[in-house]
């Protein structure tokens, strides 16, 4: 068993306003430094298929996926909010990277793979059941754990969410669940300007000053969150990997290092051989100085290929 890359070329077709920080060119510097390091050939390589309905409904309203329908432009751009855009071809972009982590899943409850890295856009996390915004359409994380809920036989999943901007999306659809863990660490005062106090006790959110580092990012991690995922044992690990919070991401003031992405990697595969989890999931969310994120997700994928 080993590690899969799942991406789509489709994921490429959603476009938002020229000079936007989320665009096709992130994944293309993902998939360039890892063919340059070496890893490229070092993983299975999946295409992605589009989500079904049926598992879009898992987390979102029905009324919602219809308004989203209605909304996509026949030409041009549809603006769901200032920062969000669709155009004619964004959903199914949207559907590609859903599907990916359905595909993902299923690897995994298979045995034919220990983790999956999705390479792909638009991001997913700040998505609410029925509601679009901050870059994300549908949100892949929560469909991908809702799906192994639903239809893998698994009991208790763990979503850990390293953007620099709180998961907001993935809080509320799984705020009254009692099977998914989710740990959130973000940077306070910023979109989507999250309170630090959460409803549901299983859920760990941690806000971090402008300007924290490794130290703060390792302590927060090591004191609050492994000790809460060993206790609680989930049986997949999801990870909503956003790589904004490097230190030359201009879109926050974090001051994360590529070394950073690969330590907690480690930790979170270390856990998972701790509590015997099946696998690792784990879905591309920010991260928009296209350098520094595609050598952080190398360094991440590398972390996941050394399992």
């Amino acid at each position: 068993m080993s590690t899969a890359i799942i991406s789509s070329i489709d994921c490429h077709l959603h476009k938002m306003f020229d000079g936007h920080p989320e665009n096709p060119s992130r994944i293309d510097a993902i998939s360039d430094r890892l063919m340059i390091s070496g890893l490229e050939y070092s993983v299975s390589h999946v295409d992605a298929v589009a989500v079904s309905k049926q598992d879009l409904l898992l987390v979102h309203e029905s009324t919602y996926l219809e308004q989203l329908s209605s909304q996509q432009p026949m030409s041009g751009l549809f603006d769901i909010d200032d920062d969000t855009q669709m155009c004619s071809e964004t959903i199914i972009a949207a559907k590609k990277a859903a599907g990916s982590g359905v595909q993902a899943v299923d690897l995994i409850l298979g045995k034919q793979q220990t983790s999956v890295f999705c390479n792909i856009r638009p991001p997913g996390h700040h998505a609410k059941s029925n509601q679009a915004g901050g870059f994300c359409f549908y949100n892949n994380i929560a469909i991908a754990a809702a799906y192994a809920l639903e239809k893998g036989g698994i009991d208790r999943v763990a979503i850990i969410d390293f953007d620099v901007h709180h998961g907001n999306g993935t809080e509320e659809i799984f705020e009254e669940n009692n099977q998914v863990m989710f740990c959130s660490l973000f940077q306070q005062e910023i979109f989507p300007f999250a309170s630090k106090n959460a409803v549901n006790p299983l859920h760990i959110k941690n806000a971090l000053a402008p300007g924290a580092g490794s130290n703060e990012f390792k302590e927060l991690v090591t004191s609050h969150w492994l000790p809460a995922l060993r206790e609680f044992k989930p049986q997949i690990l999801f990870i909503s990997a956003g790589f904004d919070g490097h230190r030359e991401d201009d879109i926050a003031q974090m001051m994360l290092e590529d070394a950073d992405y690969a330590w907690i990697t480690k930790e979170l595969v270390a856990l998972k051989q701790d509590v015997g989890a099946l696998g690792i999931v784990s879905m591309l969310e920010g991260g928009y100085e296209t350098q520094a994120l595609a050598r952080s997700v190398v360094a991440h994928v590398k972390a996941l290929v050394d399992d």
